[in-house]
């Protein structure tokens, strides 16, 4: 039983590790943004952004997209890319669990330090 428990909690470390490397870089973390607060855009308005290519922007989604924080929809010949934001919000409860054992250890060595 603990070693299925082991299992399903390494694997929620991998899932949320390609979050994080999608979200590392400060182009990919400039996208979310931008997306966040713009809503579904294409990638003319999403280049119009950024100093960089169409296709630069492309790879960049791509990755987002393989993490699952963005998906893409189309509307005639124009593809829209949108977040999605339970990817995010499953990524903010993986850093808050990590924030609480961080507490629980830092709890830990005061303790130990002042005892």
């Amino acid at each position: 039983m603990r070693s299925q428990r082991n299992l399903g909690a390494n694997a929620q470390i991998a899932d949320s590790a390609a979050v994080f490397f999608a979200l590392g870089d400060e182009t990919r973390l400039g996208l979310v943004s931008r997306l966040c607060n713009g809503g579904p855009t294409s990638i003319t308005r999403l280049t119009e952004s950024f100093d960089m290519t169409r296709q630069a922007i492309t790879k960049h989604l791509r990755v987002m997209e393989e993490a699952g924080l963005v998906h893409r929809t189309q509307r005639g010949r124009e593809s829209l890319w949108q977040i999605e934001p339970k990817r995010l919000a499953d990524a903010r409860r993986h850093l808050e669990l990590i924030s609480a054992q961080w507490d629980g250890a830092l709890l830990r060595l005061k303790r130990f330090v002042e005892g």
